[in-house]
């Protein structure tokens, strides 16, 4: 289905096929931004916008969030300064894009006078949704609750962010890992706000929301630290506030202990320890309430004993300090609360953040963009284990958008890059200097890969063509077409003779093309969705492919047949890779898993659990290093993982910063790994050091 983006429109839900709404006669927009197919209303602002579930047609259709800002933007005066708000604070708050529990901007854009906002998509119920099926929340759970999103709370407000709208339906419970994700930054709430400032428009909501926040549209750290308050107190007795805010005003936060349902009626009650922590955040007198996210963290762990159950992490998380001039701070007595006021006007922008690793994490490597000098008195130590031995060189820069694909050369000496930009780059090695931009096809770019002579790639694109080129001149050879969707993913043949092309969910079917010729040789199909890998194994008898239909095929290449069918996965195949020893083959998958398969027997070997999103890519080494890893993953959690495949163990994790990580590449000589994605360095290749 095609979602209508009028806000106003009732039906908004459309087939495919229709160019106007059958609702409201609106033009529909088949793709946002040129990529983003809106499929579903999530949210309805009533007539100022709607928050979507779409699909990233760029991305092989990945589920996405898109926020639309209404109305319509015309004219000069506050509403162009609120468009000029919304575009400095994206960019500012694109900073905040490194920390795990706050969804990831993966976008924003003016269209057809409308502003949009796009977000990744959180797998997971919000605490309303959940307390609906499971009840109240015990006091360890609150506690729990309070650790957990406290620290975030603690990244944004040093960064000059105030939320202004926490409450139980903007906090997700993620599904992979049962983290608790701060959702809704209030962007259209505050475009609002702006457009209609004439009618004293508040942001945030009704009994969650702070007095000086509700009176004087005024916020401050301590403005959060009420609406987190208000939401413990409405999971811990199943109370809404804004009931009692509507019944009583503000007058409920005094008694709101009479809401406790009394032990051995199968209610709850909270320790006097926890009691007084909630006091301190519902405190009414902003002078009086805890004032930062560090205070309510200190009283916690002095009043209550630490819980068994919280991971050590959310207890020492630790920020670079920000200075008094650029933080937000709570107005205290006798201060210029003029200077103090922060973003009055300004727009916050929705689910903005990426990864944030805190110092405790085990299993880390290290990533610098320099090398660190040390000094000259103390001596240079030899390396001891293998998160030493990686160094992360400056980023090779040149696209101007996402990376699909990386593959090296046979030869090791270049590194390609296919792009959203419609681009293929080649890289030198050695230098890290670009070669070639190969340009001619009209759509982004999924995938590359090298001739075994190093003399010619392959590029498959949405535009659904292959096109070979020559890697010394840079230019085309021919272009092959055939496919009726865009190709996700082409191989060649370890003899160079045959190349191998899956294509997307309108297509399904899997090519095999002669090089010398160009004609196709046949058409493999048994998929019941779109193949997104492809891979020769390495004696050139077999071919596997991944799809979205949740399996894996291996193919007799010289009959054409299929052998047999690989199950296991829950979600979507991303990638597939033989062993060098062509008895194992690796699989990723949206499922957040990998697996490996005993290529004889058909049985599954192990599963490979660690990532916390799909696992995009994945990729053998030619031998296994000292350590023990043999295989490596890249994730939309923005790691890529070292693996022992023997054993099934997790050797060490890359932090690759903000971004996803889309593809990764082996070195032939297992030195170098190289990895695309999103993000502000979409290129980087990690070095061994010896």
């Amino acid at each position: 289905m095609l979602c209508c983006v009028n806000p106003d429109c009732q039906k908004p839900l459309n087939p495919h096929k229709n160019n106007y709404c059958q609702s409201c006669r609106a033009e529909l927009i088949p793709l946002l931004g040129g990529r983003y197919r809106p499929t579903q209303v999530l949210s309805d602002e009533g007539g100022f916008g709607r928050t979507y579930l779409a699909e990233d047609v760029h991305k092989l259709n990945e589920c996405c969030v898109v926020k639309q800002f209404a109305p319509k933007l015309q004219g000069t005066g506050p509403l162009t300064k609120a468009v000029e708000l919304f575009k400095q604070e994206a960019r500012r708050l694109q900073e905040l894009a490194e920390h795990p529990q706050i969804p990831t901007l993966l976008a924003y854009f003016e269209q057809n006078s409308y502003l949009f906002l796009v977000q990744q998509f959180i797998d997971g119920q919000n605490l309303l949704k959940e307390w609906g099926t499971r009840g109240s929340y015990s006091e360890a759970e609150i506690r729990e609750l309070l650790l957990d999103l406290l620290p975030v709370l603690k990244f944004i407000h040093v960064r000059g962010v105030i939320h202004r709208d926490i409450k139980p339906q903007n906090i997700i419970h993620r599904q992979s890992d049962g983290r608790l994700v701060l959702i809704d930054f209030g962007a259209s709430k505050l475009l609002t706000a702006t457009v209609q400032t004439k009618m004293g428009t508040v942001i945030g909501s009704h009994g969650y929301t702070a007095l000086e926040q509700m009176q004087d549209g005024k916020a401050y750290p301590a403005s959060d630290l009420f609406s987190l308050g208000a939401t413990c107190f409405h999971l811990l007795t199943g109370v809404r506030p804004s009931q009692l805010w509507i019944q009583q005003g503000y007058s409920w936060v005094a008694s709101w202990r009479q809401y406790l349902i009394s032990p051995g009626k199968d209610g709850v009650s909270v320790s006097i320890e926890l009691g007084e922590v909630l006091d301190n955040l519902l405190q009414l007198d902003i002078q009086k309430r805890y004032q930062s996210a560090d205070e309510v963290i200190t009283d916690l762990t002095r009043r209550l004993s630490p819980l068994s159950a919280v991971p050590p992490t959310l207890l020492t998380p630790t920020f670079t300090a920000t200075p008094a001039n650029k933080g937000p701070v709570s107005p205290k007595p006798n201060n210029n609360l003029k200077s103090q006021l922060l973003l009055g006007t300004s727009i916050l922008v929705l689910g903005l953040g990426g990864v944030w690793y805190f110092q405790t994490r085990p299993h880390t490597m290290r990533e610098f963009s320099q090398p660190i000098p040390q000094p000259i008195s103390q001596p240079i130590q030899p390396q001891k284990n293998l998160s030493e031995n990686y160094f992360l060189p400056k980023p090779l820069k040149g696209h101007s958008s996402d990376v699909n694909s990386v593959a090296f050369s046979p030869d090791g000496k270049t590194l390609a890059s296919g792009s959203d930009d419609k681009t293929i780059k080649l890289w030198n090695l050695a230098s890290g200097q670009e070669i070639h931009t190969l340009e001619g096809n009209s759509d982004w770019i999924w995938t590359v890969a090298f001739s075994p002579d190093s003399k010619t790639l392959a590029s498959g694109s949405a535009d659904k063509t292959i096109k070979l080129w020559n890697l010394e001149t840079g230019k085309l050879i021919r272009t092959l077409e055939g496919h009726s969707d865009g190709v996700s993913s082409v191989a060649f043949s370890p003899d160079g003779k045959t190349l191998a092309s899956g294509a997307a969910s309108k297509d399904m079917k899997i090519k095999l093309w002669n090089l010398k010729t160009g004609k196709l040789i046949r058409t493999l199909e048994g998929h019941t969705n779109g193949v997104s890998s492809v891979v020769f194994s390495p004696d050139g008898k077999t071919l596997a492919s991944g799809s979205w239909d949740k399996t894996i095929k291996l193919w007799n290449l010289e009959t054409g047949k299929l052998i047999r069918t690989l199950q296991g996965h829950s979600e979507r195949i991303l990638s597939v890779a033989f062993a060098p020893d062509g008895k194992t083959l690796v699989s990723g998958s949206k499922d957040k898993t990998i697996k490996l398969w005993n290529l004889e027997t058909g049985k599954l070997i192990h599963t490979l659990k660690g990532h916390n999103d799909k696992v995009n890519s994945v990729a053998f080494l030619p031998s296994a290093t000292p350590n023990g890893v043999n295989l490596v993953s890249g994730s939309s959690d923005k790691t890529i993982k070292l693996w022992n495949s023997v054993t099934g163990k997790e050797i060490h994790t890359l932090e690759t910063g903000s971004g996803y990580i889309y593809a990764i590449a082996i070195s032939p000589d297992g030195q170098t790994i190289a990895g695309g994605g999103s993000g502000e360095n979409i290129l980087k290749v990690w070095q061994m050091i010896h």
